[in-house]
């Protein structure tokens, strides 16, 4: 049995990262923030030098967007040093290195989805320290680092947009949700498949490079926000433009949508429709947030 290694393996994505590897029989050594502090260069080095996994999978990230803007040196210390540290200790121990990525290293100004070799042009402190998480993976290891971006991810295992509306649709006659921001929601579960089926070519020799692990199709958040009613049997208008933009640039690239194309050179179908994936994630989301009942 191969061992891999999973680091931010509490996180949204973590989670479904290590049940897919299980699914698979993979072993995962899954490292959670309070087990292995990515920002720790010594650290890191000496779990890659202790586990000897066959791949590791960075999926810890500073992820709160606005705190970034205000701390970016903070951010820094996830996103651009610890890929760093994780790339050293990869290339010193011959150690495959998949790290995830996101779509907020894009400008936000294009009409079409961006291309795997698309130029970025991040515009916030979040995106410039991802962006150089992604630099130092590809140049450290250039033939065994593979960077993968995904994208408005949602899932049961945390707090995110979709489980968020699934609680309002309940609490609430309607919802207000931005329409200013086009992208691709993206079932964990998805992505960790995807991932998990990267990290398994590579091992036969897919090309290293970047990946983009979304859903097919685009849609803005209030064509999610009304689709996630319809999947509730709830009546769409009841999901309404908010006025104004969103509150903050740091949410996001206004378009974020991403292609697929690589995907087939390494023997892998990219991820499904946005509405089928969301269609079979929502009994688990539904179940996960099904209120507790009330103790007596």
């Amino acid at each position: 049995m191969s061992r891999w290694l999973v680091t931010g393996a509490e996180s949204l994505l973590g989670r479904d990262l290590c049940s897919a590897l299980a699914r698979t029989g993979v072993e995962a050594v899954a490292l959670p923030g309070a087990e292995l502090d990515v920002r720790d260069r010594r650290a890191v080095r000496a779990a890659i030098a202790a586990h000897r996994p066959l791949v590791v999978v960075n999926a810890a990230a500073f992820t709160d967007l606005d705190a970034a803007e205000s701390h970016e040196t903070q951010a820094r210390h996830v996103n651009g040093a610890a890929p760093l540290y994780l790339a050293n200790a990869c290339g010193e121990f011959g150690v495959l290195l998949l790290h995830v990525s996101t779509d907020h290293v894009f400008s936000g100004d294009a009409r079409t989805p961006y291309a795997e070799d698309a130029w970025p042009a991040p515009r916030t402190a979040y995106g410039r320290t991802r962006l150089e998480g992604e630099r130092a993976v590809l140049r450290l290891l250039p033939w065994t680092g593979y960077v993968v971006r995904t994208a408005w991810l949602y899932g049961e295992g945390g707090d995110n947009f979709v489980r968020r509306l699934i609680r309002l649709e309940r609490e609430r006659e309607f919802v207000e949700v931005t329409d200013d921001r086009r992208g691709q929601p993206t079932w964990c579960a998805d992505a960790a498949d995807r991932i998990t089926a990267l990290g398994q070519a590579a091992l036969r020799g897919a090309a290293p490079g970047i990946y983009h692990a979304t859903s097919g199709g685009e849609c803005s958040r209030l064509e999610l926000a009304r689709e996630v009613f319809r999947l509730l049997g709830a009546d769409p208008r009841r999901v309404r433009p908010a006025a104004g933009a969103s509150r903050s640039a740091a949410r996001g690239p206004a378009y974020g949508a991403l292609g697929h194309d690589r995907w087939e050179a390494a023997g892998i179908a990219p991820i499904r429709d946005w509405r089928e994936a969301l269609r079979a994630a929502m009994p688990a989301l539904r179940a996960a947030e099904r209120p507790e009942p009330a103790r007596v």
